[in-house]
């Protein structure tokens, strides 16, 4: 992997530099994520698209199963052909026009054609931001933990601020109400400032990147000098200081994969946030806070909103004493049993609801703080799992696969979301309490099997914890 000289205390600047990049990038995506699930199923006279709600989750499924998929491409070209910098602009412009497709053309057309600029933009762009990240540390690293905490941190501050701006807009600013109710969102406005988000990222990451990068990520992986740093071609066992063997790095890229498998039950857990769980936000949580009612796409902030605030206290627990003791499956274990835990708060309100008499009546509303405190055990979960298993890939990753085995790391997302759409998909036939039970103990049970597990992957990461 390409890497930079770094100082001995603190993290490099150029940290901070991705960290504002993949700000603005979350907010595009999670912009037009918190209102996409409504804009295909509120009608046309209401500014959407009018979609039956069990075939628009099948579509959101396949929208950002796609998502994540792509980066498998995108990684692939970036190490062989374009670089990383170059791929991730190339990742950028296409996302913003795709956002400007959605805003400009308001059918089914304009839809296609903007998620599809969508899902190719994301694949140059996300494999490689995540992996220049890991090229900022030398191998070995104990602040790499610490530093996709910080870098998460920035892609939930973009994703906390737009769905709080771009709800307003959809839901207030840009919509036509009468008598207190809304009759009309402003959907095409919320993608038109998701696509102004992307642009100002832009901006600054090509202002920036020389200074702050130097020339790493400027060139593909097999285009390295005599100047290159040792860890540019070879992978050293963080323990020993000694190359590894093949072997030992076909060991430690099997350690990707068998991580990946769990991720996929992780996420397709944890999606249903942008599907069922928003549907259900939708028409059965009681948003009212006194004579105001909350609108239904702010919900999607409340899970960034609580990255934000635990992020720190999570990249200062792993570079404790404790928290270095703890080993890469445990945590990602851990984060799972959370997850599963979450969804009882969600059968809590689905018990509410059934003590209040017709499950149907969308008058028969449950508590909001049930929805709080299932997004609060998944932001935990959260922060057990992702930046972890980001940094684990740039740890155990050969250095001229660094990005498409990224990408592979984002496939389970890819995977998950396909999963997550058929999930949604079923609760208007089996019933949101039934789909809710048989996630959290699916999910509990692979966490606690990846614990178990603990000794033997460790045996195949060869030093990397």
């Amino acid at each position: 992997m390409d890497t930079v000289q770094v100082q001995q205390k603190g993290h490099p600047k150029g940290l901070y530099l991705l960290f504002f990049t993949e700000m603005w990038e979350r907010f595009s995506y999670y912009g037009m994520r918190a209102i996409l699930i409504y804009y295909l199923t509120k009608t046309y006279l209401q500014g959407g698209l009018g979609m039956d709600k069990a075939e628009a989750t099948l579509l959101y499924g396949y929208f950002t199963g796609l998502v994540y998929f792509t980066p498998l491409i995108g990684g692939w070209l970036a190490d062989k052909y374009l670089g990383k910098r170059t791929a991730i602009t190339i990742g950028g412009i296409t996302m913003m026009i795709g956002q400007f497709v959605l805003f400009g053309m308001n059918n089914m057309t304009g839809l296609y054609i903007g998620l599809f600029l969508l899902i190719i933009g994301n694949g140059f762009f996300k494999p490689n931001i995540s992996t220049l990240v890991g090229g900022l540390y030398a191998e070995g690293d104990d602040r790499r933990d610490s530093a996709f905490s910080i870098f998460y941190m920035g892609i939930n501050l973009g994703a906390l601020i737009a769905p709080l701006l771009i709800g307003y807009l959809t839901d207030d600013f840009f919509a036509v109400k009468e008598g207190g109710e809304i009759m009309s969102y402003g959907y095409k406005y919320g993608f038109l400032a998701a696509g102004i988000g992307m642009f100002l990222g832009q901006v600054v990451f090509n202002m920036f990147a020389q200074k702050y990068l130097g020339d790493l990520g400027k060139k593909p992986v097999g285009s390295t000098n005599e100047n290159d740093s040792v860890e540019a071609s070879v992978s050293v066992n963080p323990q020993t200081g000694q190359i590894l063997t093949q072997p030992e790095e076909k060991q430690r890229m099997s350690v990707i994969f068998i991580l990946f498998l769990f991720a996929v039950f992780f996420w397709a857990g944890f999606e249903q946030a942008g599907s069922s769980l928003s549907l259900y936000t939708d028409s059965f949580i009681d948003r009212r806070i006194g004579g105001f009612e909350v609108p239904s796409s702010w919900f999607q902030s409340v899970n960034p909103l609580f990255i934000v605030l635990l992020a720190p206290v999570f990249a200062i627990f792993w570079n404790s004493k404790l928290g270095k003791k703890l080993t890469t499956p445990v945590k990602m274990g851990v984060g799972m049993i959370i997850l599963g835990i979450g969804f009882w708060f969600m059968l809590g309100a689905v018990a509410e609801r059934n003590a209040n008499g017709d499950i149907t009546d969308v008058a028969n509303k449950a508590a909001m703080m049930w929805l709080i405190m299932t997004y609060l055990l998944h932001t935990i979960g959260e922060l057990c799992l992702s930046p972890v298993g980001l940094s684990v890939v740039t740890k155990l990753s050969p250095p001229k696969l660094a990005s498409i085995l990224m990408a592979v790391w984002m496939l389970a997302s890819s995977v998950a979301n396909f999963i997550g759409g058929f999930v949604a998909s079923s609760v208007e036939t089996m019933g949101a309490g039934q789909v809710f039970t048989y996630i959290s103990g699916f999910v509990i049970v692979c966490g606690a099997l990846l614990v178990l597990l603990n000794k033997f992957i460790l045996k195949l990461m060869h030093g990397v914890r």
